[in-house]
């Protein structure tokens, strides 16, 4: 179980923040094969931009169930306080502080992980957002480098100011996504903190979880790429960790889910922004289904209504029962 404030999650599985990709439409999928907790995705301390259509968007909770947890990413200990106010106002019941984004668009601002070579300005961020909201998290790398992985000295520090949950990718800032993720660093944070700490990075299969889970000592799973047109994973995750049968996800049963998720991104953006969105996201579910040679046909298609017709082609070709996400997750 995870404790975190007042709340308690028997799901040891959690959906990470991804910007542009764990926006409503991908939580409510994910909450359907059984995910409680779903961080949102990145939004930035920076007020100039709170307004405009994408941060409105990042910014509607309306379809999640409690908790709302919005991760801010920042440099300026203030921007960062005032970012968690901001998006309590809006709805958020907890707040993740971003310091393990190595994106460059990032990084070059000193947010993100670059934040993790300057440990003096991460304890002036922590301390300013702890003491601006009630609860707060905090996701990092396991360092600057690989000569410099300071994630236990991070989580001591995190631990102080108030920080209440502590999720760690086990690459550092410079390694980005190359490489493998490793899990020593995960394990002597967990041995160091007294801090709920989830493991995260190149989780790919229910048996790697475990093994991580075991190794580490972690209290959770956090898992982000490899959940990407394949939600029904996660459920498979939880089930064998918590030492469960596995349910099968069928062909008919996983078409169902993508036919649903098409149509929540259309609903949810509308017509023009819904059918770019729509692309990626069904991309990752025929790479998935091993339908590719499918992806070119409908990334040429012009409207969010010949996007939902294609759709609908699919489930006939592969099986005549099709079942909803939510019914295959009893």
């Amino acid at each position: 179980m995870i404790r975190v404030g007042p709340y308690r999650f028997d799901n040891p599985v959690v959906l990470a923040p991804m910007a542009g990709i764990t926006d409503a439409p991908f939580r409510q999928i994910c909450r359907a094969f059984g995910v409680q907790l779903a961080f949102s995705e990145m939004t930035l301390a920076n007020a100039a931009v709170w307004h405009t259509r994408k941060s409105l968007s990042r910014c509607d909770f309306s379809q999640d169930p409690e908790p709302v947890v919005v991760q801010i990413a920042g440099s300026e200990p203030e921007a960062m306080a005032e970012a968690a106010l901001h998006q309590q106002r809006l709805g958020a019941h907890w707040i993740d502080i971003n310091m393990g984004c190595p994106a460059k668009k990032v990084c070059r601002k000193a947010a993100g992980s670059a934040l993790l070579a300057d440990p003096g300005r991460v304890r002036a961020i922590l301390e300013a957002v702890c003491e601006a909201v009630p609860l707060v998290s905090l996701k990092i790398r396991t360092g600057p480098d690989r000569e410099n992985r300071n994630a236990v000295e991070i989580a001591g520090m995190a631990e102080g100011c108030g920080v209440q949950l502590l999720s760690v990718h086990g690459r550092t800032r410079a390694d980005k996504f190359n490489g493998q993720a490793e899990y020593e660093t995960i394990r002597s944070v967990c041995k160091h903190t007294r801090l709920p700490v989830l493991a995260n990075g190149d989780i790919h299969g229910p048996e790697q979880a475990r093994q991580v889970l075991e190794y580490t000592g972690a209290a959770g799973i956090m898992i982000g790429r490899a959940a990407l047109g394949r939600p029904w994973l996660l459920q498979a995750i939880r089930q064998h960790v918590q030492g469960q049968p596995v349910t099968t996800v069928d062909t008919a049963q996983k078409i169902h889910t993508l036919q649903r998720h098409l149509q929540a991104i259309h609903a949810f953006y509308g017509e023009e922004h819904g059918l770019r969105m729509a692309r990626k996201h069904v991309g990752w579910y025929l790479q998935a289904l091993e339908l590719e040679a499918l992806r070119k046909p409908f990334m040429a298609l012009q409207t969010a209504a010949a996007q939902r017709r294609w759709a609908e082609t699919l489930a006939p070709a592969h099986s005549q029962t099709p079942v909803s996400a939510t019914r295959a997750c009893a």
